[in-house]
């Protein structure tokens, strides 16, 4: 298969319209779906089910979806990896959330530029979940992940520390001189909803809570008394005097992990990572 036609396809099956899709490659209709039909005879397998109203998936075109944007993803961090270890000064990207890992960062960073063969680190400060995609794509060589929020299949990771989670309300509320809170306690605030955080492709789930983007927002919130969070323990260091806090000692720990694709052979990359296990 062809970059090209896997292209055509995940834009085909995205949009699940014929002309949206061409509209959106910038080319005509009928090329698209002959170039679709000739994926399908070449594969042997029926990848969309056609009616005169809508398009909808097979299992298989549901399977090939997947595995094309892994494909077209793999293409593109290829290409931006290649352009990059050609620059004049190659450096390394380091991808985090912003606001998180706030003691480790500069502690990593500083520790770094005193090795004898330390690069430039590029710092990509981003949204909740963005640092993964911006790993698989190419864009950063190296990141800061949080299990369980973040996935790391198929990445080799290396465990830096683990830390307990806590609630985190405004300093007025009823429970904020609670020693410790449980889980099912807070999922029945109803007063003070939990956020809903973006998804990968923008969408929010469904649920009361407000929508965020950013911790500073998040913030802003949870002292107005709009919402509650349950953040890993290292968030008391950015927030304020109007936020009380309470250790929610049922609730899955989080532990930061660094993280790399498995087929970097980048030795800054190996250094970064030798420096992050040894602070």
């Amino acid at each position: 298969m062809e970059t090209r036609e896997l292209r055509y396809f995940v834009a085909v099956a995205e949009e699940l319209h014929f002309g949206r899709a061409a509209q959106r490659l910038a080319i005509a209709q009928p090329p698209l779906s002959r170039a679709i039909q000739q994926l399908e005879r070449r594969l042997g397998v029926v990848l969309l089910h056609r009616t005169t109203r809508a398009i909808a998936l097979t299992e298989a075109g549901s399977v090939l979806l997947r595995e094309a944007r892994a494909a077209l993803d793999a293409v593109e961090a290829a290409e931006r990896r290649t352009r990059r270890a050609a620059a004049d000064r190659p450096g390394v990207v380091l991808a985090t959330k912003a606001g998180a890992s706030s003691e480790l960062l500069p502690k990593l960073l500083n520790a770094y530029a005193a090795e004898p063969d330390s690069v430039t680190v590029e710092v990509l400060l981003c949204g909740p979940g963005e640092q993964e995609r911006l790993l698989r794509d190419g864009r950063a060589d190296v990141a800061l992940l949080h299990r369980p929020f973040d996935t790391t299949a198929g990445l080799d990771t290396e465990d830096l520390y683990t830390e307990q989670q806590i609630l985190v309300l405004p300093a007025g509320h009823p429970l904020a001189t609670r020693s410790h809170i449980s889980s099912a306690e807070v999922a029945a605030l109803t007063d003070l909803p939990l956020p809903r955080w973006p998804r990968p492709d923008g969408s929010y789930p469904d649920g009361p809570g407000p929508q965020v983007r950013d911790h500073t927002q998040l913030a802003q919130l949870i002292a107005l008394g709009r919402a509650c969070a349950m953040l890993p323990e290292s968030a008391r260091t950015h927030l304020r005097e109007g936020h009380a806090l309470i250790p929610v000692p049922d609730a899955p720990a989080v532990t930061t992990v660094i993280a790399w694709p498995p087929h970097s052979r980048s030795r800054a990359v190996a250094d970064l990572v030798r420096t992050a296990t040894r602070l």
